[in-house]
């Protein structure tokens, strides 16, 4: 048969192919600037985040760099393969949107109910993981900070001590993993020294309320965390 299979396909899904397209074409040659995402979304008619997650992919293959405050950049020319497996990876992956949406709900009630339970034997290998966040984030090493950075949410579901909670967040907290999540929190959430510090603060934040048995702070800057991380992805 000469016909293809008909998938549908996510909008960032079909802006990547785009993009990698008008690479492949010449029509952006490696080392030249990409237009701004603005640009990218009123040509495309498509949302700003969508352009986001596009890009996200883009980087994660390492077709193209984003350079903070200067835009991004080709580092090299795709082939029809690449777009094929750009495409792939940003359908296979749940959206970035999804996936703040599923923490930003979830999340905050179990850090206030590991408040509530002031669980103290875990505490210390929360500071630890804390620790861990801190040195790495001094140091700029983004993928040693976000192993720990995953360390913590998880070490946190356990301190709520419901074994259902913990295995219901565990798949969640392992979409950290996924690649063009891990991209976009780069280079738009933790951009420098100064965005890792300060989001390593909120933890440390989350962390004293737990260890204060105070629920109301616990829950109310786990739910900033995650509030803040969707305004910079809607913005």
């Amino acid at each position: 048969m000469p016909f293809k299979r008909v998938r549908s396909q996510k909008v960032s899904a079909i802006a990547a192919e785009q993009v990698a397209e008008a690479i492949q074409c010449g029509d952006f040659p490696v080392g030249t600037k990409l237009p701004s995402e603005f640009e990218l979304a009123e040509q495309m008619g498509v949302s700003r985040p969508s352009i986001r997650e596009a890009l996200s992919a883009l980087q994660a293959m390492g077709i193209i760099e984003s350079k903070p405050g200067s835009g991004n950049y080709v580092l090299r020319v795709p082939s029809e393969t690449d777009e094929s497996r750009t495409a792939h990876l940003i359908e296979s992956e749940a959206g970035c949107l999804e996936v703040m949406e599923a923490r930003e709900t979830l999340e905050p009630p179990v850090a206030a109910l590991a408040a509530g339970k002031r669980p103290g034997d875990g505490i210390g290998r929360l500071r630890s993981a804390l620790e861990e966040m801190y040195a790495h984030a001094d140091r700029d090493d983004f993928d040693a900070y976000f192993e720990s950075d995953k360390r913590f949410h998880s070490i946190l579901a356990e301190l709520a001590g419901n074994p259902l909670i913990r295995a219901s967040l565990a798949p969640l907290i392992e979409t950290m993993n996924q690649k063009v999540y891990r991209e976009f929190t780069r280079h738009y959430y933790l951009r420098n020294v100064s965005d890792l510090r300060h989001v390593v603060d909120l933890h440390g934040e989350i962390l004293d309320a737990i260890e204060a048995g105070d629920e109301r702070t616990a829950y109310e800057r786990t739910v900033e965390h995650w509030s803040r991380m969707r305004e910079i992805w809607e913005a």
